[in-house]
């Protein structure tokens, strides 16, 4: 006997399900990233790119296992981006990048989501902070924009991962069978 243990047939289709359709929800984010929110802020292929990828990330990030789950990881990544948006928009706007500054406001973002009282979300808004900073580094002409366009990117990837969540939750899961 195998000491691996096969799921049923329809734990497996469940699991497709959900695959297929986090595949989907991340290729509709990375379009409408790329196509929808660039033909509304004139940006560099770089900058495009980095949108979709962003934005796609924010979608897998919230899409979990229940609707619930999907709406609390939403809020954790909307809270952790609009803390990490504030302090980079803010320094941006006046200074530079400089490592300095990416430390202090990692440090920064992380305290001020804890004292907030989401301490789970300290590691997010170091991660987006980081982000936003190094970009602003790569690209320093108008590195003030880096967080708005960030801000957006999690936006469209947090809508559609939220929407595929509802998605499998009301119309897939129950037509699959063994549910």
């Amino acid at each position: 006997m195998s000491r691996f243990r096969f799921p049923g047939r329809g734990k497996v289709l469940v699991e497709v399900a959900d695959s297929a359709v986090l595949a989907i929800a991340c290729l509709v984010t990375y379009w409408l990233t790329r196509h929808v929110l660039t033909s509304v802020y004139a940006v560099s292929r770089d900058d495009d790119l980095l949108g979709g990828l962003w934005a796609v990330i924010a979608t897998a990030f919230v899409f979990r296992e229940s609707y619930a789950q999907s709406v609390s990881a939403a809020v954790s990544r909307m809270a952790a981006t609009l803390v990490s948006f504030v302090l980079c928009l803010g320094y941006l706007l006046v200074l530079p990048f400089y490592a300095w500054a990416l430390a202090v406001l990692i440090g920064l973002s992380a305290l001020i989501v804890s004292l907030a009282g989401r301490p789970g979300d300290a590691i997010t808004a170091a991660i987006t902070t980081a982000v936003i900073m190094i970009v602003a580094a790569v690209s320093p002409h108008d590195a003030w924009r880096q967080p708005i366009l960030r801000f957006a990117d999690t936006v469209i990837g947090v809508a559609v991962g939220v929407a595929a969540a509802w998605l499998m939750l009301r119309v897939i899961h129950p037509r699959l069978p063994g549910r």
